[in-house]
């Protein structure tokens, strides 16, 4: 069993500030990029960038970075879950879903959660407000994706389909956490989460070449500070600051980042882009929001944890 550490409030609040802001904003620009640069390719740059850069950092400062091969093999299953299974899914979906309908699917990742962590995993029993948090949250997406259910053109059907793998990108993204929770080896926080960044830049670059991403990008002013943005705010930024919070915060509040961004992104894409806001928009948000909040706010009891597992913490009303 390991100890649980109690950083300071200011530092959690400031962690929590970070990715509410950064990560919100990022969905702005992933769909900003990926219309000149293909989504792989995009992703392969972003986290290859951000990936090395922390590493010489880390090794600049003093902090190791050369573990065990199965350290860092840990290390990067959850990069690549997480960047590749979640960022890469996201990426690609908003080729044809504007940022903040994908923002507001993409706030499910917390059922996941507790779906994971509970069935799965075996640490922690739903309750029933988790239960009907959960029943919520399917009645949410279904709102959300009424237009393009009642839909017969090829874009409502293209559409539909992207928004159908931002729930497995979610699950992805949520089972790389929850790994990342259980898999504190003993490797410096920031140097395990730049050889994540790093995995996950490099599967990206091997999926962009047998895709031939390279003939078809085209590199605008526009998209590459684009990518800048989301290798310094989302990667550097962001990233860092959810793994941190994932090692020194319940996972279930941790996920709460997930009812945030979408207001953040909606509020961009509708500003900037000039995204549809319609009436099962705002019904759909409003439902998974509160699905979200259920199952975040809900008691979590405690079960037996298996003994090659560091124990995480319970978290209750």
């Amino acid at each position: 069993m390991t100890n649980i550490q109690h950083p300071s409030r200011f530092a959690v609040i400031l962690a929590f500030g970070l990715v509410y802001l950064f990560w919100g904003s990022t969905y702005l620009a992933i769909d900003i990029a990926v219309q000149s640069i293909p989504p792989a390719l995009m992703c392969a740059l972003r986290f290859s960038i951000a990936g090395l850069v922390m590493l010489v950092a880390c090794a600049a400062t003093g902090r190791r970075i050369w573990y065990s091969a199965r350290q860092i093999a840990l290390a990067s299953v959850v990069g690549i879950l997480l960047l590749m299974g979640g960022n890469l899914t996201l990426s690609w979906a908003e080729l044809s879903v504007p940022s903040g309908l994908a923002a507001l699917i993409v706030a499910i990742t917390p059922l996941w959660f507790l779906v994971l962590d509970s069935l799965l995993l075996g640490h922690h029993r739903i309750s029933w407000r988790g239960k009907a948090g959960l029943g919520l949250g399917i009645v949410g997406l279904f709102v959300l994706f009424w237009p393009e259910l009642h839909s017969t053109s090829a874009l409502g059907k293209r559409e539909f389909l992207s928004s159908l793998s931002l729930i497995g990108g979610s699950f992805s993204w949520a089972l790389g956490s929850v790994l990342s929770k259980r898999w504190q080896s003993g490797m410096d926080i920031f140097s395990a989460t730049a050889w994540q960044v790093t995995a996950a830049g490099a599967a990206n670059f091997v999926l962009a070449l047998a895709l031939a991403d390279f003939s078809r990008a085209v590199w605008t002013a526009r998209a590459v500070s684009a990518v800048l943005y989301l290798v310094v705010c989302g990667s550097w930024i962001g990233y860092t600051a959810y793994i941190w919070l994932l090692k020194h915060v319940p996972t279930s509040k941790v996920s709460t980042y997930a009812y945030v961004n979408p207001v953040v992104a909606v509020f961009l894409g509708w500003l900037i882009l000039h995204e549809r806001v319609d009436r099962f928009i705002v019904m759909g948000s409003m439902v998974v929001v509160l699905a979200v909040i259920l199952v975040t706010s809900a008691t979590v009891k405690q079960t037996t944890v298996p003994e090659d597992l560091p124990m995480v913490e319970a978290t209750g009303d």
